[in-house]
């Protein structure tokens, strides 16, 4: 039957319509959701989350033990056990090691990668928070709190290889390029530094303003490019060659991880305060777009990409009331609810 000329435009109407539905049901089912959640017995603190991708591991700190997950099945595969305070873990696996980062008052575990069993540990400065595995060096570098110091450690051996004294501000993430340099937020400082990983030194301090509070850090290597989460709701794009913030874009407050997929070309950003997963995809290396605000949970601030199936692994707890601030405690944090401690996992 032939159409009138009324009803043609109902109909490129409604072709539009069942269109648009299309595509936002196309969208809405590739975008960041909440998989599941894996339960962590225990009711203490916890930091940072890391995996091996190529091992199918997930490192999960958790007050005095990283708890390790097999990342296929999410099955808890094994637990490394240390002082109060453990941090983060950095894998070396070409000497089947791992690293741990513990505030005890201030030292590095190391553990054997197919047992998880502990085989040495090595004194560095004062709480050892933020800590990196650089393939170039084989060293193991810990960014020392209460030293303000950087510490360098030999993979291989396990013996301190040097330090970089009197940073004079409190270090945060850093991050290697794999050429030789090594990359440190100063958090009160607001700065970066650039550093000498084979002879140890400071070569540059980068202002980083308007950032904030600069905290976590991840590199796309290929085209020298720093990404910074600012814990003042920021992320900045650092030239790692000048120094010059080339990108930045708002995210919410509390950030305390980063990572960046150079496979997918997308930078992730864990923020606390809101309990969001802030997904930018970089458009060139001097253009970021925000291309998804993923739910995550009030206090997921840490978080590990896994780059082989492109899940995000996140450490989260339920909370309770938050305190009243006091002078000795201006910002303190709501207590967890005992039996809830979990990572949770998002997917597409």
């Amino acid at each position: 039957m032939r159409k009138t000329g009324a009803e043609i435009p109902r109909l490129a109407a409604l072709l539009l319509v069942l269109s648009t539905i299309f595509t936002l049901t196309n969208a809405a089912a590739g975008a960041y959701h909440a998989i599941k959640k894996i339960p962590i017995p225990g009711d203490g603190g916890w930091d940072y989350v890391a995996a091996d991708s190529d091992a199918r591991r997930l490192y999960v700190s958790h007050d005095t033990e990283i708890v390790v997950l097999d990342l296929d099945s999410g099955a808890v595969v094994g637990k490394i056990a240390g002082g109060p305070d453990m941090h983060g873990a950095a894998i070396a696996s070409e000497f089947g090691r791992g690293f741990i980062s513990e505030s005890n008052p201030g030292s590095v575990v190391i553990f054997d990668l197919k047992t998880l069993a502990k085989i040495g540990e090595v004194r560095v400065g004062d709480d050892p928070n933020g800590i990196i595995y650089d393939p170039e060096t084989k060293r193991i570098f810990t960014a020392d709190r209460g030293s303000k110091r950087l510490t360098a450690i030999d993979a291989k051996t396990g013996k301190i290889a040097g330090t970089i004294e009197n940073l004079g501000g409190r270090t945060e993430h850093l991050a290697s390029d794999n050429a030789g340099h090594i990359f440190l937020n100063m958090q009160d400082r607001n700065t970066v530094l650039k550093l000498d990983a084979v002879d140890l030194k400071v070569l540059e301090t980068w202002p980083v303003a308007p950032c904030q509070g600069p905290s976590s850090m991840d590199m796309d290597r290929e085209h020298a490019r720093i990404f910074i989460g600012c814990r003042g709701g920021l992320m900045i794009v650092v030239d790692a060659t000048t120094g010059k913030i080339v990108a930045s874009n708002p995210i919410g407050e509390g950030v305390d991880a980063a990572e960046f997929d150079p496979k997918a070309g997308l930078v992730y950003f864990s923020t606390g305060a809101d309990g969001a997963l802030w997904i930018f995809r970089e458009e060139s290396p001097n253009q970021y777009t925000l291309v998804e605000n993923a739910k995550t949970q009030a206090g997921a601030r840490t978080m590990a990409l896994d780059r082989k199936t492109g899940r995000v692994y996140l450490a989260v707890a339920d909370l309770g009331q938050r305190p009243a601030p006091t002078p000795e405690n201006p910002r303190p944090r709501p207590p967890v609810i005992p039996g809830t401690f979990s990572v949770l996992v998002l997917g597409q």
